[in-house]
């Protein structure tokens, strides 16, 4: 086993950063420094917590500058985009701080007569984030600004792709002043993570990533009653009606599906279209396509960055040639785009259509810059080839009646309905998935039921 995490950067192939791993004695003391600080935080009101957690915020914001370049160099976002992880961040974190006091407030149920009775929110008291590389500080604030407000302490492992991000939350957080210990960056190996998952260390884990990253979760936490909050695979797929905004749909559907190179777990993988609209739509979408800039992404005219790595490249690479060779059509030329090459990260985007559901890039997750467009007769065949799927993230329809789009979307085997949108995640709804995708949820009020736990109080105040 090395002793070190590398980060190996896409833009170039060399090596951007490497950091030792953290010895075991240290991860041991780290979570015993967590459990210490957590028992004085929790006991902190609510406003004490949002006033620190606050001046985090702003303690990375003001990081802006460095973040934006770093996130090119370590997983490939275009500097023209970097920003708007950050605005992201901000989005989030804040209404997560703003609705606190809300969401932890005490539930009082009807009176009973010589009875007091309510029901607490108390902290699980520490959560381990496990934070993916794709949108490294979205991701992470899901989880660690609401485990800390509801009073818990935080131990962070982020991907090795993105070493930089988890030092980035420390230095926000001593900046602001947070309790010693409270929040911790720990850079580990699988194995170190397993071990502090199966050794009953932590009572909740936020895992972001793959499926069988999950299953992994679960064999690690079995036995040991440790929450699990997954977030896995998705295959996302979006229903285009004749009576759409063709324009506006256009324009979204082709960002939803090719922004950071297709790398979202929300991003579109699959688009459905009613026949009487078909051509016109993918005539729109190919031409807008067309208009993307592979590049360097550290070059402000770039629109398109390479794939995290080259491996991940050639997988997607490998889904079009199989789909082609199985009577699917390319609307693309890789040429027309001149750093494509197999091997290298820096991939074309592509939209194919006479597609179906025995090819894979239909039904298993590409994370990558292609897309699959297939014509349908009407609203039911829609919603049939929409839920055929192991996953279920998010579903968007295209229309301008909300009458069916409700009636679609409660057909929709999905964790999020949107109607004109996608590829977004609104703070101030639950944040969650069904099936493969995984399970718990983050954001919202509803985020916040899984970072506590529930104490009823029964109070006999007289024997009359």
């Amino acid at each position: 086993m090395t002793d070190t995490v590398r980060c190996i950067s896409p833009v170039n192939g060399e090596l951007y950063a490497e950091r030792p791993l953290t010895p075991d004695a240290e991860v041991d003391s780290a979570l015993a420094a967590a459990r210490a600080a957590q028992a004085e935080w929790a006991g902190l009101p609510v406003f004490e917590r949002a006033r620190v957690c606050t001046a985090a915020v702003d303690a990375m914001l003001s990081m802006r500058g460095e973040i934006v370049p770093e996130l090119a160099w370590q997983m490939g976002r275009p500097v023209k985009f970097g920003a708007g992880e950050l605005n992201g961040f901000e989005e989030r974190a804040r209404h997560m701080i703003d609705i606190a006091d809300v969401a932890l407030a005490r539930i009082d149920p009807t009176p009973k007569e010589n009875f007091r009775r309510w029901i607490t929110r108390e902290p699980l008291g520490l959560v381990f984030v496990i934070a993916p590389w794709n949108f490294p500080f979205l991701t992470a604030v899901n989880s660690i600004i609401p485990a800390l407000m509801a009073g818990n302490a935080v131990i962070l492992k982020h991907a090795s792709h993105t070493l930089l991000v988890g030092e980035r939350f420390q230095k926000a957080f001593d900046m602001a002043g947070l309790p010693k210990g409270l929040f911790r960056n720990l850079v580990l190996s699988h194995g170190q993570t397993a071990r502090v998952i199966s050794g009953g260390h932590v009572d909740q884990v936020n895992f972001t990533g793959s499926v069988e990253g999950g299953k992994t979760m679960e064999r690690a936490a079995a036995g040991t009653f440790t929450g699990l909050g997954l977030e896995l695979g998705g295959k996302d797929p979006a229903y285009v009606r004749p009576d759409c905004d063709m324009v506006q749909t256009v324009e979204n559907l082709v960002d939803g599906a090719f922004f950071n190179s297709g790398q979202s777990c929300c991003g579109i993988e699959r688009i459905y279209v009613h026949r009487d609209v078909f051509d016109d739509f993918v005539g729109g979408f190919v031409d807008l396509t067309r208009q993307y800039v592979l590049g360097d992404p550290l070059d402000e005219a770039t629109t398109l960055g390479p794939m995290v790595k080259g491996e991940a490249a050639d997988f997607v690479r490998g889904q079009i040639d199989a789909a082609v060779r199985g009577g699917a059509r390319a609307h693309l030329d890789p040429k027309d785009f001149p750093r494509d090459a197999p091997g290298s990260p820096y991939m074309a985007p592509q939209v194919l259509t006479e597609v179906n559901h025995q090819m894979a890039v239909m039904v298993e997750e590409s994370f990558g810059p292609v897309v699959g467009i297939m014509a349908v007769s009407d609203d039911s065949e829609a919603v049939g080839l929409m839920n055929d799927s192991p996953y279920g993230l998010t579903a968007s329809i295209w229309t301008h009646d909300l009458s069916a789009a409700e009636e679609i979307g409660s057909g929709l085997e999905t964790g999020t309905v949107f109607m004109n949108r996608c590829d977004y995640l609104d703070p101030a709804l639950a944040w969650t998935g069904v099936k493969d995708t995984g399970r718990g949820a983050t954001l919202s009020k509803v985020g916040y039921e899984t970072l506590t736990r529930p104490k009823s109080w029964h109070m006999r105040t007289s024997f009359g």
